[in-house]
């Protein structure tokens, strides 16, 4: 049985798309941000962040710009691009029909 951590495969893409099309974020804030949103529920390892966010820049579905963070430091931040929005708006529109569909089969009564 899985955990509540565990993610379907290729829904962490998604999951950074929505994050980033709030604000611009760096790396570490990302994580923190998902953790923060899902109630504690969500949390992504920096051995599975920075590679999905790697991937998702080779996609030019982000892009990346080093600045300083609130504390001074020189960190990669992260912004949605105008496909990342279109490439986000189908996938949530995927992701709202396949959790619907399995809803209802979770949601049939038993005999």
């Amino acid at each position: 049985m899985s955990k509540p951590s565990d993610l379907v495969q290729g829904t962490l893409d998604v999951l950074l798309l929505k994050i980033l099309a709030l604000e611009p974020l760096h790396g570490w804030a990302i994580g923190l941000r998902l953790k923060q949103i899902s109630g504690d529920v969500l949390q992504v390892s920096e051995g599975s962040l920075y590679p999905a966010l790697h991937k998702l820049e080779q996609e030019g579905w982000i892009t990346a710009e080093w600045k300083s963070t609130e504390n001074n430091r020189h960190a990669k931040f992260y912004s949605l691009t105008r496909l990342g929005r279109k490439v986000l708006g189908r996938e949530s529109a995927h992701w709202d029909r396949l959790s619907s569909a399995i809803s209802q089969v979770l949601g049939v009564k038993e005999a």
